[in-house]
């Protein structure tokens, strides 16, 4: 196999059949050894968070296609942290969208003249350039169209995808008595189709409890049980 890109959290390999294989590791984003989703740096490793962030995506990509959402998995394995998907294309040199349903993280720390910690927001939707020297700036449409990263039409289908995913995690975090505060997705095209990219794992988002933050470990744990 041939490794195409070293990130922060995994590897990509490309497959002798098209495809390419995701090597999942036990890193997660944050700062000063704190997670955070939206983090543009590797904070701390995790023992076996990698294989863990497997099998959430796993869980949730299947709950997807039984809705009828196209994303890029084929496969995984889960023994060797692996998982198989499509050769979708990403956007410009990498494009993140976060969902927040309320202020925390960097929403609060760019916002926080305007909002109160944990205030409500209604699935909003940012998207941001992956680019760490740059510190993951943020990005309107215009910008993306502007740029030529992405059409109108395409980010409308990407913003709409977006909640759409973000709702049916939401929904079912909830059965288990958990609160969705935000999550980061990644998204890419196949075949001329926006479709979801990279990973749903408990990494990509901040889930509360009873108000107090859910470890990324014991959310795995509490999603999978």
């Amino acid at each position: 196999m041939k490794q195409v890109y070293q990130g922060k959290t995994k590897d990509v390999f490309e497959l002798d059949n098209g495809n390419y294989m995701l090597k999942f590791k036990d890193d997660v984003t944050g700062e000063n050894g704190v997670f955070d989703p939206g983090a543009n740096t590797v904070g701390l490793s995790i023992d076996g968070i990698g294989k863990a962030n497997l099998k959430t995506s796993v869980y949730f990509f299947e709950i997807l296609k039984a809705a009828g959402i196209k994303t890029h998995y084929v496969s995984a394995d889960v023994e060797n942290a692996t998982m198989e998907v499509l050769p979708a294309k990403v956007f410009g040199k990498g494009l993140e969208v976060i969902c927040r349903y309320r202020a925390v993280g960097s929403f609060l720390r760019r916002y926080g003249a305007y909002a109160n910690e944990g205030d409500k927001l209604d699935a909003y939707v940012e998207a941001t350039l992956k680019d760490d020297d740059r510190g993951d700036p943020l990005i309107t449409c215009e910008g993306l169209e502007a740029l030529g990263i992405m059409t109108r039409a395409q980010f409308d289908s990407m913003k709409e995808l977006t909640q759409k995913i973000s709702g049916i995690v939401r929904d079912t975090l909830a059965k288990k008595g958990l609160e969705l505060y935000d999550i980061k997705f990644e998204f890419g095209y196949h075949n001329g189709e926006v479709i979801l990219i990279d990973e749903i794992a408990s990494g990509n988002m901040r889930v509360y409890k009873d108000g107090v933050i859910v470890d990324p470990m014991d959310l795995t744990a509490m999603i999978l049980k």
